[in-house]
């Protein structure tokens, strides 16, 4: 299974300056995997410590943070001599050992020499409590779901692969058919690994929506584990409310959709919980769409997006018949999972920053507005099926005349003198 991840863990290790890595990441969305692999295929040799495995060295960190005794127990442990030039050091779940993330400082600071990647899902590392967080003394990588890119090399489809990879928007219409039919398997299947593992195997749905169930317990029983107990409950009905929140034709979050009467000053620590975890994702209104987006945006107004469209199908209880049924899967309750695709897509790329916009009658709505590394401001409007009718998104165009807009649908790729209209199949490749 490929994940372009690797690329930037290659880039990494070929960095002069590099610093220790902090791998983040939600539960289960394929980490561990890949670091092994990168470990494998790039160093000589590896030493992989899992501190929720390994209890004897949890306290390792307690005594001092000094890099030479770290380094020599970590020797101990592996049972060979760690060489900085050729091995990489992986401390996984490193929020389950106090300390672990203030010691990367130390080895940034006394020991760059080393190449180590600290791993752990998003539920621990960013709110592991007491911990001392090295701020500048560390690197980044985030890993997401698998892209439908990645789903449709693991279902061996290099072909159509290589035509979103090389951007070969002139051969979309002689593949049309087979894209979306990949599409359908994509939005049931999502992009946890587990899951695309089981469908590429043998494309059996019943075993894939038993991998997502039992993903989505796991999550979960994550929520009782690591959330304040006071907090828990709040965190359990917000996110039983997602697919509810999704399927109104304004995806905008309604606090009185979890409960009647339900209020903003209740609920706001258990939603940052979920967005914090990498659970959910979160999106802001903007009043104006005019540089800086940030300097517009509406705190009180905001969606929230899923993880994963896969589990989002699970939670809404999507039926199988949707895979053979038309296109009913991209309708499926008001184009939610149209939408959550785009988002899931265009989250991969960490030059785009993310809001939508409402006119001021909220009548109408685009449902993203992007800004890219090149101060672009680009409408984005998400088209489920193969009506295109658009008004909200013509008369965006006509007042504020940006100068990309894209339409994405299931309709053929397209330019027009007003906008652009991107198949759903290529929107996380066009930028």
């Amino acid at each position: 299974m490929y994940r372009t991840n690797i690329n930037k863990l290659i880039q990494w290790k070929l960095d002069a300056n590099k610093k220790p890595l902090v791998f983040l990441g939600a539960r289960q969305v394929g980490k561990t995997w890949l670091i092994q692999e990168f470990g494998r295929s790039e160093y000589k040799q590896m030493v992989y410590i899992n501190f929720e495995k390994s209890e004897e060295l949890r306290g390792t960190f307690l005594h001092d943070l000094d890099p030479k005794r770290l380094i020599t127990n970590f020797e101990f442990y592996a049972g060979f001599k760690i060489t900085p030039e050729d091995t990489l050091i992986v401390l996984d779940e490193i929020q389950a050992a106090p300390r672990g993330i203030t010691s990367l400082k130390y080895f940034c600071e006394e020991a760059p020499q080393y190449h180590i990647i600290a791993a752990g899902s998003l539920l621990g590392v960013n709110i592991h409590p007491n911990e001392s967080f090295p701020v500048g003394k560390i690197d980044y990588l985030q890993l997401h779901p698998m892209s439908f890119y990645e789903f449709l090399l693991a279902m061996g489809e290099t072909g159509l692969a290589r035509i979103i990879e090389e951007k070969h928007w002139d051969s979309l219409p002689f593949f049309n058919s087979k894209f979306t039919e990949f599409l359908k398997y994509y939005f049931f299947v999502g992009g946890m690994p587990e899951a695309v593992a089981a469908f590429a195997a043998d494309k059996d749905s019943k075993k894939v929506r038993n991998i997502q169930n039992k993903i989505l317990s796991n999550y979960k029983n994550d929520f009782s584990k690591h959330a304040p107990e006071d907090v828990l409950p709040r965190i359990n009905m917000v996110w039983d409310s997602i697919p509810v929140q999704l399927a109104k034709e304004n995806k905008k979050f309604i606090y009185g959709v979890i409960k009647e009467g339900a209020r903003a000053k209740e609920f706001e620590i258990a939603i940052q919980w979920l967005v914090d975890s990498g659970l959910l994702h979160k999106i802001n209104s903007v009043s104006k769409p005019a540089l800086p987006l940030a300097a517009y945006k509406e705190l009180s107004a905001f969606k929230l997006y899923h993880n994963d469209i896969g589990l989002l199908g699970a939670m809404a209880q999507l039926t199988t018949k949707t895979l053979v049924e038309g296109n009913a899967v991209f309708t499926e309750f008001k184009g939610a999972l149209s939408e959550q695709f785009v988002f899931q897509e265009l989250h991969l790329d960490d030059e785009l920053s993310f809001n939508y916009f409402t006119f001021d009658n909220s009548k109408y709505e685009i449902d993203f507005i992007v800004q890219n590394e090149n101060d672009d401001i680009i409408p984005i409007e998400v088209k489920a099926g193969e009506s295109l009718r658009a008004k909200s998104f013509k008369l965006f165009c006509e007042k504020f005349k940006p100068q990309t807009a894209i339409r994405t649908s299931l309709s053929d790729y397209r330019q027009e003198n007003w906008m652009t209209n991107v198949p759903l199949y290529i929107i996380g490749n066009y930028f």
